[in-house]
């Protein structure tokens, strides 16, 4: 696969969470519209910065809007816990520490020789991994707002909501 784009569908990625467990992305979505966050890791100073101002304060609303978040590094588990924590994040993690998906998906990053990171990508899909939204963040800029992915959650929600419209009586 290369890399996800709009009207692409992720693979059903099955990687191990903070705490070592295999999860999948189908199953972290569990019927809701859901934001892949591949990111470089906790010393990127741009993904710390990404997550703390936008990914953090919206996870509220991820939450009671029936909508889901999943962050992917080549980080260890156990590091991923630590950054987690101290974010004070509550969706889950994922290791791809083997860089089995960042080959598959076309996301590694070439430039940085020393961790071997993910191209810094969000995505947007329906429940189903179909991606509706993709953004290349290698470039602070070209990573999504707050208002961005409410638009695009918001897009994605009244198509997969039946009564996304008020019945009239």
């Amino acid at each position: 696969m290369s890399t996800p784009v709009p009207g692409s569908t992720l693979p059903d990625v099955e990687l191990p969470d903070a705490d070592g467990i295999g999860r999948r992305l189908s199953e972290l979505a569990a019927g809701d519209p859901l934001v892949v966050h591949f990111y470089r890791g906790w010393f990127c100073p741009k993904d710390r910065a990404w997550l703390r101002d936008v990914l953090v304060p919206l996870q509220g609303s991820l939450e009671v809007g029936y909508a889901r978040a999943v962050s992917i590094s080549v980080e260890a588990p156990s590091v991923q816990a630590a950054f987690r924590a101290g974010l004070d994040a509550r969706w889950t993690f994922l290791s791809d520490q083997e860089r089995v998906y960042q080959a598959q998906l076309g996301l590694r990053e070439w430039t940085d020789t020393v961790h071997d990171p993910y191209i810094p990508t969000v995505v947007v899909t329906r429940p189903d991994l179909h991606v509706h939204a993709s953004y290349n963040g290698y470039w602070f800029w070209g990573r999504p707002s707050a208002a961005d992915l409410w638009r695009d959650l918001r897009e994605v929600t009244r198509a997969l909501r039946s009564d996304w419209e008020v019945p009239r009586g």
